[in-house]
């Protein structure tokens, strides 16, 4: 397992577009060097 420090660290991140919610508890690290994508429904 890689000790190093994430070059992006993500913790707990909520987002809500009025009554909708999106994202509840999304936690992620990414590590220097990696690539990360993330695509939904609107590309």
């Amino acid at each position: 397992m890689n000790q190093a420090t994430p070059a992006i660290r993500i913790n707990a991140l909520r987002k809500r577009f009025g009554a909708t919610q999106a994202l509840d508890g999304v936690s992620l690290d990414i590590e220097p060097g990696e690539f990360f994508g993330l695509l939904g429904p609107n590309g």
